[in-house]
């Protein structure tokens, strides 16, 4: 059946980069790739950790809220990002969203009930760029503070940090290593740019 309505207008921060995105790819030894991750399902949340609010919030997660600056938690397709001491990001497949309108967000509010703190879809604020392969670290050293080293920042951990001039989310998934940024949409042409860039000296010999 033809999609309707809205749905055929959907289109993501960076469905006008796909094919640079895909040719800017690096095989081999020095190989690094970027791809869009559009419409994942972003939630917002805020709560007081210590109250019996979050644990009926963390029921309804089926896993802990992270409680360090750079933690993760995550439950089948989910992950909860650390934020800031009573807020996280929980992160869902855009697949959840379409099965039925934001079932976690309808499970997360009635977890809140009219206790203090919100529940919030923002998942029109940011996308999701996926940065993967062997020089995807010193791509990313080329222009984020963060102390990328693994003995430093490894799988599981997620930061609020820029990368060159844009501020994002920078979440390691695995040990590739693969990153995923997750930048304001605004701002999403801007990053996936500088990062084809970035990529542009690994597609020749190094320099000994």
């Amino acid at each position: 059946m033809a999609e309707t309505g809205t749905e055929t207008l959907r289109r993501s921060p960076l469905a006008h980069l796909e094919e640079r995105m895909r040719e800017a790819a690096v095989t081999g030894a020095r190989g690094v790739t970027l791809a869009e991750l559009p419409f994942l399902t972003m939630v917002n949340l805020r709560v007081d950790p210590s109250s019996e609010t979050a644990g009926r919030i963390e029921t309804a997660l089926g896993a802990p809220l992270p409680r360090r600056c750079g933690d993760t938690a995550a439950s089948g397709p989910r992950t909860i990002l650390w934020l800031g001491p009573d807020e996280w990001l929980v992160l869902s497949p855009p697949e959840e969203a379409a099965a039925s309108r934001e079932p976690g967000v309808v499970a997360l509010r009635d977890a809140l009930g009219s206790d203090p703190g919100s529940v919030v879809d923002v998942s029109a604020n940011r996308t999701t760029l996926e940065l993967s392969g062997p020089s995807a670290r010193q791509v990313l050293e080329k222009g984020c503070p963060l102390d990328l080293h693994p003995r430093a920042f490894g799988p599981g951990r997620a930061m609020s940090t820029t990368v060159g001039p844009v501020a994002v989310l920078l979440w390691q998934v695995d040990d590739a290593p693969t990153y995923r940024l997750l930048p304001r949409s605004s701002f999403a042409d801007y990053l996936a740019r500088w990062l084809v860039d970035a990529m542009s000296e690994f597609s020749r010999p190094e320099v000994p």
